[in-house]
């Protein structure tokens, strides 16, 4: 679920239940912002970023959507870290900004569940189908 929504900021979500409950994740991931930055990975409108505590390496399940460039988050951030950027949105723009614009309450939680269906990354193909034989 996208439990987390600041429309000028991001939608956060991964790792936590359509009821708010915390999806245990076993570890934590190295912070590698300083290699995205330099990869040229930027935390502008429409990228992936995990989310993460005040402790540089404690991202586990959780990731935010940009939605709008944020580059106070870039490698160094205003901790010396940052925010890692992993990926971007490819297609459906129009979703993210729909998501952005539910209505929240208390902790930026949206006050209907915002679930995710369905997420692909690109240039991930099918199973080639197996054709069948030729009769002979």
């Amino acid at each position: 679920t996208f439990h987390r929504v600041i429309a000028k900021f991001m939608i956060q979500g991964g790792g936590m239940t359509v009821q708010g409950a915390e999806k245990p994740a076993k570890n934590s991931v190295v912070n590698e912002a300083k290699l995205a930055s330099e990869k040229g990975l930027k935390n502008v409108r429409g990228s992936l970023a995990m989310a993460r505590t005040s402790e540089p390496h404690s991202a586990k399940a959780q990731f935010f959507v940009n939605v709008v460039d944020n580059a106070f988050l870039d490698y160094p951030g205003r901790d010396g870290w940052g925010y890692c950027v992993f990926g971007k949105v490819v297609e459906g723009m129009e979703t993210v900004d729909a998501i952005k614009d539910v209505k929240t309450g208390a902790g930026d939680k949206p006050l209907k569940p915002v679930v995710i269906t369905a997420a692909a990354v690109e240039g991930d193909k099918a199973p080639a189908k197996r054709k069948a034989p030729r009769k002979k």
